[in-house]
């Protein structure tokens, strides 16, 4: 079923979730029980959360893709010479301001990276969501370990 076709059971709960991007991970427990059996239960809003999710975990992709390109560009810049023999044979440019011109825009674009990477991670609930799904795993680990193991664990 795609979310197109499907319809809220609740259309008033379906507008809260839809107003918080179907993020309930900030609230407090007692008040999220409500939400959880909403989205357990209803198709469309389980649909877009996790459309949602996608997306979220897609832009802190791609940022963190952009920090580690502007960065290699950095590095590249500091060790190739050709750059030099293009911008003074070919262009006419002169080798030294061709060089900070360029080590100036991957310092920019390291700037700008990092600063949407910040924004990415401040605006959309991927630390929370990210935490949750790794203590998830931990619990599914931690049961199908042996009993030997499980009473060395500390509590």
């Amino acid at each position: 079923m795609s979310m197109a076709s499907t319809v809220c059971t609740d259309r008033v709960v379906g507008a809260i979730l839809a107003s918080w991007r179907y993020d309930i991970s900030g609230i407090y427990p007692e008040m999220r029980k409500d939400y959880e059996q909403h989205l357990h239960d209803c198709d469309q809003c389980r649909a877009r959360q996790k459309f949602h999710r996608g997306l979220d975990v897609t832009l802190v992709v791609l940022t963190s893709l952009s920090v580690f390109f502007s960065l290699f560009a950095l590095a590249v810049l500091k060790h190739i010479k050709p750059l030099e023999h293009v911008a003074f044979n070919v262009l006419g440019l002169d080798t030294f301001d061709t060089y900070h011109m360029l080590v100036s825009a991957a310092i920019a674009g390291v700037c700008f990276s990092v600063m949407a990477f910040i924004l990415v991670l401040t605006a959309t609930p991927m630390p929370s969501y990210l935490g949750g799904i790794a203590a998830e795993r931990a619990r599914n680990l931690e049961k199908r370990l042996p009993a030997a193991i499980k009473s060395l664990r500390p509590r």
